[in-house]
């Protein structure tokens, strides 16, 4: 069973082209404004869009990340109504993949089952869960493959060979690697140590890697787009977005237009990149 995000890595790759995956939490600011921002994603050049589960504890989230939680669950924001985020963007786009990144403890007071088969009907087509380590797959990642869902692992600088082949087994949809040890938006990326570390993944796996934590700029996404399958910018657009709210954290005119010219920008670093290696 192939998926929205099998088929898009699939097409990319024979672009030669590297993915832009954009993520922003759901909710942030509110409901109506998350979604504007997310339509406009993919007409900005966004290639797979990840969307936050709001969590009260982030506990691999930096702090701009937990902010974009907080003002989300204070706008009422729930995992339900991230399922129905994700009905209503798929009422007018069925193609761009949609991943739901956060932690269990929601998915698991909501009930695994119950979860899993909300959430494809919804259109969600895999899930990055950064706190069930493989020796918990029974718990969540199984049941989401048997569901026809990609399960996304994560894979740090620390994750050695021996580790490797465990965080891999059940993985689908693509590997991301975490660039940077720590938490999300901390430090900027190093393109030729990220080179390295997606070449030694790469012999473990046929899996598409896409390269996170720390893209701030298109320079920094150019330069990872030459060495990763994608490049994944999550921080940067949430901090972006923050910036557009009022002295209240309301949305603004500009909020939707502040995301969307900062993915296009990111998109010309990551499409310029695959034109350089074409050449």
């Amino acid at each position: 069973m192939t998926t929205r995000i099998d088929r898009r890595f699939a097409a990319l790759a024979k672009e030669d082209r590297a993915a832009l995956v954009t993520f922003l939490m759901g909710g942030d600011p509110d409901p109506k404004t998350s979604l504007d921002v997310l339509r406009a994603l993919p007409r900005a050049g966004a290639d797979v869009i990840e969307i936050g589960m709001p969590f009260t504890d982030p506990m691999a989230d930096g702090p701009s990340i937990q902010a974009a939680g907080l003002r989300a669950l204070k706008a009422g924001m729930t995992l339900t109504k991230v399922l129905d985020l994700v009905r209503a963007f798929r009422k007018h786009d069925d193609t761009t993949p949609l991943v739901l990144m956060g932690y269990y403890n929601p998915i698991y007071v909501y009930g695994v089952d119950r979860f899993l088969a909300d959430a494809k009907s919804a259109g969600v087509d895999g899930l990055i869960i950064v706190d069930l380590p493989p020796e918990e797959d029974a718990e969540l990642c199984l049941p989401a493959l048997a569901a026809g869902l990609n399960f996304i692992r994560l894979a740090t600088p620390t994750t050695d060979n021996r580790r490797l082949p465990a965080v891999l087994a059940n993985t689908s949809g693509f590997v991301y690697y975490v660039s940077i040890t720590g938490i999300t938006g901390a430090a900027t990326p190093d393109p030729s140590r990220v080179g390295t570390a997606v070449a030694r993944i790469k012999r473990h796996t046929n899996l598409p890697v896409a390269v996170g934590f720390g893209v701030k700029s298109a320079a920094t996404a150019e330069a990872i787009a030459k060495q990763a399958d994608g490049v994944v910018v999550g921080t940067a657009l949430v901090d972006a977005l923050k910036r557009s709210l009022d002295k209240g954290d309301r949305a603004t005119a500009q909020t939707v237009s502040a995301v969307a010219d900062l993915v296009a920008d990111i998109a010309g670093g990551v499409r310029a990149a695959q034109r350089v290696a074409a050449e």
